[in-house]
């Protein structure tokens, strides 16, 4: 009796894999947590002597996302602060959706500060660095670290 328990628990088990898949459904034990979209906000920069109050930064995600997106911006020059952004459930496979991710820029000692532009889905964290330049001579010629 037991090895006929045994044998039909067996038949079941291999049919339950056989119907996931064949329709193409997996086990939330096999599920990925690999992201379906990518942050693409590499090579931002600002000079800002003197600081720069309440400007924003990119943040363009590329690909698929079913959670809502959230932003920051962490390692800021001292006495800055992020409100932080997001961006609602959707795709981009080309089209320009962007977050934009609020910051506040204080007065700081000159010298470069690499921040880091954050974004989550709740699941996945991905991040790119910011470039911030603190210096008198942002406007001269040749500088690389103006905005466009």
């Amino acid at each position: 009796m037991r090895s006929i328990r045994r044998a039909v628990r067996l038949l079941l088990g291999v049919t339950a894999g056989l119907a996931l898949t064949l329709s193409g459904a997996l086990p939330a034990s096999a599920a990925t947590t690999e992201a379906t979209w990518e942050l693409r906000g590499h090579g931002q920069r600002m000079c800002a002597p003197g600081g720069h109050p309440n400007t924003y930064f990119l943040g363009p995600v590329y690909g698929k996302w079913e959670n809502k997106i959230t932003l920051g911006i962490r390692n800021l020059p001292p006495g800055s602060y992020s409100n932080g952004g997001a961006i609602s459930p959707g795709e981009n496979y080309g089209n320009a959706i962007l977050g934009f991710v609020h910051v506040s820029i204080a007065p700081a000692p000159p010298a470069v500060y690499v921040a880091e532009l954050w974004a989550s889905d709740g699941v996945v964290e991905q991040t790119a660095p910011i470039r911030i330049n603190m210096r008198e001579d942002c406007w001269s010629q040749g500088n690389p670290d103006i905005w466009p």
